[in-house]
């Protein structure tokens, strides 16, 4: 089910395509969307010296979806992460994370996602791309999605559903916080597996 066009929104206006009959299902997904974060989840996970995995979780974010399935090149995606939120299951740990030594939260308490582009690589898979701010750093970055479905739940709200994932080296956004180890290596891994669950809800249109 193709959602999104291989072409960037911003060249869509005076781009000359040939029409394509659109899918009525499809069509049907247009509209305005909100992510709902009690059935979303944004998490990560990182090296942790140089033998296992620290995986944690954003708890606190918000954030959009625009769909147009007439026309899906003109669809988008927003979302602001509060850096507050960050989760990994103790204390101590997520309050290094909040400190100057890496995310400095008190100066920089959002961490913000802005899509420039999106393509279909193929069947329900999706890529992503947009801009990433950290901190005072803004660098893009592609992530890659498979389109769950769509659906009514019990409440008669519509939803869409995506899941994906991305890499990136913390040290492109300023985060190089680390600790040399005895037998050599380091503390924590550059590199940072990022994991997107998202449940998005259509925002009703207004009754005229």
């Amino acid at each position: 089910m193709a959602l999104f066009n291989r072409k960037h929104a911003d060249d869509t206006r005076s781009a000359t395509t040939a029409t394509v009959p659109v899918d009525p299902a499809l069509a049907a997904l247009t509209g305005e969307y909100t992510i709902d974060p009690s059935h979303s989840r944004i998490g990560f996970s990182v090296r942790h010296a140089m033998v296992t995995n620290v995986r944690g979780s954003f708890g606190d974010f918000e954030g959009s979806l625009t769909l147009d399935g007439s026309a899906p090149e003109n669809s988008a995606a927003a979302i602001d992460v509060r850096i507050a939120g960050v989760d990994t299951g103790i204390g101590d740990r997520d309050g290094h994370l909040r400190s100057a030594d890496f995310f400095d939260a008190d100066r920089f308490p959002l961490m913000r996602f802005r899509s420039t582009r999106a393509e279909q690589l193929g069947g329900d898979t999706y890529r992503v791309t947009g801009d990433l701010t950290i901190k005072d750093v803004t660098r893009p970055l592609s992530i890659d999605l498979e389109f769950n479905g769509s659906a009514t739940d019990v409440y008669g709200s519509e939803r869409v559903g995506f899941e994906g994932g991305a890499e990136i080296l913390r040290s492109d956004w300023g985060l190089t916080w680390n600790a040399a180890l005895e037998a050599g290596g380091v503390m924590v891994s550059d590199k940072v597996r990022l994991t997107f669950d998202i449940s998005a809800v259509k925002v009703a249109a207004p009754q005229g």
